[in-house]
């Protein structure tokens, strides 16, 4: 997957990663990719939800151990 961003929001909860992403997106081009890595376990319902209400897609969410990894695409 060629994502064109990432950002580290580890160690920070709820609503820091959310507000992370919606600032990277704000800067980004429609189409293009962002992934978001996490350590907050309600990170996944987070970014679903964030999705559904800003019209961005959510291309896939992974959790490995303790870190949860986003992958947004700009609308």
């Amino acid at each position: 997957m060629d994502v064109q961003r990432e950002i580290d929001t580890r160690g920070l909860n709820c609503p820091l990663p959310i507000l992370k992403a919606k600032k990277a997106l704000a800067e980004m081009l429609s189409g293009e990719l962002l992934r978001v890595v996490a350590t907050d376990p309600g990170s996944m319902r987070d970014f679903q939800a964030f999705a559904r209400q800003t019209g961005n897609e959510l291309v896939e969410q992974q959790s490995a151990g303790a870190e949860f990894t986003h992958v947004l695409r700009r609308r």
